[in-house]
């Protein structure tokens, strides 16, 4: 659950401090207060989109820390996979800078956005406006039946034997090409194959030849230098080369070692040396003699270069590119030629497929009809106690074919008045009763539930009165078994809360502040008088007493 809050710099906070219990927790305060401020620094921490405008005016950055206790499996796998380390607790801090940075930390390990996001995922889960719309969108309805149903098994079997259909109708659709179409495919590839081939190309040759060309036209100067360095090592009639003036100096130094014992280790070394240089006279000689080139041989090379140049225009830069180009040549040829043999297979491995997708289809729609019948029931039994008794709430199933989520088409529809036929939700619910709807399928689906905190916004539109009590008395029943959180403005919703925060702004120095303060049960028969007639007179704070003393009677029976 989400034990403590810091935020500092967002908007206009410049420092606020929440520590929330288990169970139901409310936000009120004036409109423009900073309610929803507040909702928007918990999404920081969940990895929501934002920008540096939620800066507080003159500061130069903004950050939100969340401390989240007693996280279960589901947070504990993703922190893992993140390497992490978990020891049941999450603390959460981004910080936003002026110039647009973003800086995330989970236990102290740098994330990105996107990894705060899919843990944020397994934190909160947050009721808003946007799920409300999701209620007038029937493809999204689909979920809701197979969260009641747990059948996430049953849909990642069906979607696994759903795509290995729809690859292997992509490759027959692939292979069966008209046959005019097929024909000039294989003449061209035929025409490639046959001119790489022919070339007979060798990875590495190219740099061979350039290297070799190089050395045809500048053969004149390194057979000088070459001539130079065999003089210089083997000498001539004029002077003794380094080879023989080596060996001289070594019998000279032997002459002396009588006297000089130290000097038998340089002649010895001088004598090597003079062996070696003689080895090195006859690698030079060798080269001397490979430069006695043929000029045809040079018009080879270059020939060939030429070939390579044109060749790699158009089948690859290199020869590995080339090769590779001829080998997936050669295999779409043997592909086309065996199109026919190929397709059968095909037809017989999607007739295969389309059975076990239609079998998987078939059980999940077998699991979706009875979880339908009892989520459609259940919810009408929540509607009812939150005074919509004559809503009939229907989840409709049709036949589809099949796509990724399988073989139905499933659509919410309500009747919100006796005698009324049946109609999609976006039709017929107004806010209030949207609102109530939501709240109905989110207490039908808590159990299901592993996310710990539940945050309400603006659950209370349209609602007011026994229905708002009745709202109110179901937030703190869900929230038996999950934190909630839930941001009001009805008196009726804030009584049954466990714990209540104030929201308030006050103006200092030119300057907006916003402040959170706990209330005590003084505190709280304050504030909830001031919800219900703006200015406290006695009797409304007599009136909030009994609201509160009623509300805690009311929790304490159930």
């Amino acid at each position: 659950m989400l034990s403590e809050l810091k935020i500092e710099n967002v908007a206009i906070i410049e420092r606020a401090q929440l520590s929330l219990s288990a169970g139901f927790n409310v936000l009120t305060g004036e409109t423009g207060a900073g309610k929803s401020i507040i909702l928007d620094a918990i999404n920081m921490t969940l990895g929501e989109r934002t920008s540096r405008e939620i800066l507080r005016s003159g500061a130069d950055r903004a950050e939100v820390t969340a401390l989240f206790t007693g996280c279960g499996d589901a947070v504990r796998r993703i922190l893992e996979d993140f390497e992490i380390d978990f020891d049941g607790e999450v603390l959460i801090r981004r910080r936003i800078t002026a110039d647009g940075r973003n800086s995330c930390r989970v236990n102290g390990s740098p994330v990105s956005v996107s990894m705060l996001k899919t843990l944020g995922g397994a934190l909160v889960n947050i009721h808003g406006q946007h799920d409300s719309q999701a209620l007038f969108q029937p493809e999204n309805h689909y979920k809701y039946i197979d969260a009641l149903a747990e059948n996430e098994a049953l849909l990642d079997t069906y979607r696994a034997s759903y795509r290995a259909l729809r690859a292997a109708e992509k490759a027959l659709a692939q292979l069966q090409t008209d046959e005019s179409e097929k024909a000039r495919e294989l003449d061209m590839l035929r025409y490639q194959i046959d001119e790489l081939e022919k070339a007979d190309l060798r990875a590495g040759e190219r740099d061979e030849l350039q290297n070799k060309v190089a050395l045809f036209r500048n053969s004149a100067a390194v057979l000088r230098a070459l001539q130079q360095a065999y003089a210089a090592l083997s000498g001539d009639d004029e002077s003794a080369g380094a080879t023989d003036l080596l060996g001289e100096a070594a019998d000279a130094l032997y002459d002396t070692t009588e006297y000089f014992d130290e000097l038998q280790s340089v002649a010895e070394s001088l004598e090597s040396a003079s062996l070696e240089t003689r080895e090195y006279i006859s690698d030079i000689r060798d080269a001397i003699e490979s430069l006695d080139m043929d000029p045809r041989e040079l018009a080879e090379a270059e020939d060939r270069l030429d070939t390579i140049y044109r060749l790699s225009r158009k089948y690859g830069e290199t020869e590995e590119d080339m090769l590779a180009f001829l080998e997936n040549a050669q295999a779409r040829v043997v592909l086309l030629e065996s199109a026919d043999e190929r397709a059968a297979s095909l037809e017989r491995e999607i007739a295969a497929l389309s059975a076990a997708a239609v079998r998987n289809a078939a059980a999940l729609t077998e699991s979706r009809l009875a979880a339908g019948e009892a989520f459609a029931s259940r919810v009408c039994r929540e509607l009812e106690y939150l005074d919509m008794p004559s809503v009939r709430f229907i989840v409709q199933r049709e036949g589809a074919p099949l796509g990724d989520t399988g073989a139905d088409k499933i659509e919410f529809l309500i009747s919100a008045n006796v005698g009324e036929a049946p109609r999609p939700i976006a039709r017929i619910a107004s806010g209030g009763e949207l609102s109530r709807i939501m709240l109905a399928i989110k207490n039908v689906l808590s159990a299901r539930d592993a996310v710990d905190t539940l945050i309400f916004d603006e659950i209370d539109t349209g609602v007011s009165g026994r229905a708002a009590q009745k709202v109110g008395y179901k937030l703190a029943q869900t929230a038996e078994n999950h934190q909630v959180i839930c941001v009001t403005h009805l008196s009726q919703i804030a009584v049954m809360a466990d714990t209540h925060l104030l929201i308030s702004k006050s103006v200092h120095d030119g300057q907006t502040y916003t402040a959170v303060q706990e209330l005590d049960f003084e505190g709280r028969k304050q504030e909830i008088a001031r919800i219900n007639g703006g200015t406290v007179t006695p009797l409304q704070l007599q009136n909030a007493e009994e609201m509160l003393l009623q509300a805690a009677e009311i929790k304490r029976r159930n």
